[in-house]
């Protein structure tokens, strides 16, 4: 069976006030731009109606799918277990708010079109871009948290946690099979692990408004992200991510697996990534 072109993977955590016109926002956008594209929606142990409404629009686009998590396990967790179940040639994940409108994957996918193998959304390249500002204090954290990622990590990147990415799919069952950390604080960790494979990184720049809606806690978060970050430095220093890497190099485990589609709520697959 043939891959489609674009897989659009959205990780979902008690979404149901906003899902149904997440899922009317991106279909209707791949019908009217012509995409080959799937749509993952990954449950992340979601107690409302989630699943439930997925599962209604799923009867009518066959090209949506649903993933299931066992249990809360955290964004992190579900982005992976989703990418690694997309079909696509090239693969991305995207909030559920659609902060940066979904339109904008035509511009991560011209990046990995013309030789990038992750493509990373950016709101700080093109401040002009921004359509509704954070909140000076959001953007205060959110801006001292990058200073830190920045100079901890060796991440050269303005704008590491914006939840628009896409990878080639190649690098994308690499890297995602190497990601230790669950949480918020995956980002950075995935661009470390590019860097060290020495995939090629292109930032863009997007369009993109905040929502107040976001569930992100600067002070909560933001803690627990320093925290994943020394615990990704530690790994390096220990070696572990380069014993992983020579590890996957011996099993074969960089070539790409089959994986069966998601096309029920009764009918879900799981991946576990480690």
């Amino acid at each position: 069976m043939a891959h489609p072109r674009l897989s659009i993977v959205i990780p979902a955590y008690n979404e149901s006030a906003r899902i149904e016109d997440t899922l009317e926002r991106v279909l209707s956008c791949v019908q009217q731009r012509g995409w080959d594209a799937e749509i993952l929606v990954v449950d992340d142990g979601s107690v409302d109606d989630t699943v439930a409404i997925v599962g209604r629009w799923m009867e009518h686009h066959d090209r949506l799918h649903l993933v299931r998590n066992r249990g809360n396990r955290g964004k992190g967790y579900s982005v992976r277990n989703g990418l690694l179940q997309a079909a696509g040639e090239i693969v991305m994940f995207t909030d559920a708010d659609l902060s940066a409108p979904i339109q904008e994957a035509e511009h991560l996918v011209a990046a990995i079109d013309v030789g990038a193998d992750v493509a990373i959304g950016s709101r700080w390249l093109e401040k002009q871009k921004q359509t509704i500002a954070q909140p000076m204090y959001r953007r205060f954290f959110g801006r001292c948290f990058n200073w830190v990622t920045r100079k901890v990590m060796g991440l050269p990147y303005r704008d590491t946690q914006c939840g628009f990415k896409a990878f080639r799919r190649e690098a994308a069952q690499t890297i995602f099979r190497l990601q230790t950390i669950e949480g918020w604080g995956f980002d950075p960790e995935i661009l470390f692990i590019a860097r060290k494979l020495r995939y090629k990184i292109q930032e863009v720049p997007v369009t993109w408004g905040h929502d107040e809606r976001s569930r992100i806690s600067y002070l909560k978060d933001g803690m627990k992200m320093l925290t994943e970050m020394a615990e990704i430095r530690a790994n390096s220093l220990r070696g572990r991510y380069d014993e992983a890497i020579a590890a996957m190099k011996d099993t074969s485990a960089m070539v790409t697996p089959q994986v069966d589609r998601v096309d029920s709520i009764d009918h879900v697959e799981h991946v576990e990534a480690r």
